[in-house]
């Protein structure tokens, strides 16, 4: 029984991975995703779910119920904005079939489980990967001597011309009276441009842009985190508990 339920882990594993990285690199050079990945994800989680169900049944049969929570929250996610398309609901939603349990592979891994769902463990992952992309960017200014706050936290400079043909949006807005002001990003790509036009006229050639990073990619490395490190927040709030 436990070769089996290695074997199961396995292939989920290599499943997700693969076309998470499929997605990733979709998303990468594209910014879009294909809802074939996330329905043939969807398939297969179930086909494993009738597999594990006649092989060695559900040891924990409650975290089934996970699959419908996390499409509920995953859908409510995407609608307030906390993540950022509807691809990367649905690949929330396709996770939330094919691992809906914790995996296990003998007593290695995940070094760190919690008692929350699996799927939202990828999610939570995820999203804490974010966190070290201030750093990165304040690093790669620094050796450009671009450290102008806050733009270096989330954003670079780029010409306003290779800017219209990349994946970013400007993070700097000049009034009629020439008074330069930090802003987010416009909410569609018909006022990106408009935002580049009116920065070009006032004879703008380099801006603060920010880039659409991928969430793909996070979410990816968050999956393979997943299974071998397990929850992380888990880890680090616990850690902090214990020296307090």
């Amino acid at each position: 029984m436990q070769q089996t339920e290695i074997w199961l882990t396995l292939i989920r594993f290599l499943i997700a991975f693969l076309l998470l990285f499929f997605a990733s690199y979709s998303d990468l050079k594209t910014r879009s995703v294909s809802d074939k990945i996330w329905f043939l994800m969807g398939v297969v989680g179930l086909l494993m779910l009738v597999i594990q169900y006649f092989s060695i049944g559900f040891e924990n049969a409650i975290y089934l119920f996970v699959i419908p929570i996390m499409f509920v929250i995953a859908y409510l996610l995407f609608r307030v904005g906390v993540i950022f398309g509807g691809a990367d609901a649905k690949a929330l939603m396709a996770l939330s079939i094919l691992v809906p349990f914790w995996p296990k592979i003998g007593n290695l891994f995940p070094l760190w489980a919690s008692i929350l769902p699996f799927p939202w463990v990828i999610f939570s992952n995820s999203i804490f990967l974010f966190l070290f992309i201030p750093f990165i960017l304040v690093v790669i200014n620094a050796f450009k001597k671009n450290l102008e706050f806050p733009y270096c936290l989330v954003g670079y400079k780029m010409s306003i011309e290779k800017a219209r043909k990349s994946f970013v949006w400007p993070l700097e807005r000049v009034d009629d009276k020439g008074e330069r002001s930090f802003v987010w990003h416009p909410v569609s790509d018909e006022q990106i441009q408009e935002e580049f036009d009116r920065l070009e006229k006032l004879g703008r050639d380099m801006i603060w842009v920010t880039p659409k990073i991928p969430f793909m990619i996070p979410l990816l490395i968050g999956f393979i985190l997943s299974f071998i490190v397990g929850d992380i927040l888990y880890f680090v709030i616990t850690s902090l508990a214990s020296i307090w």
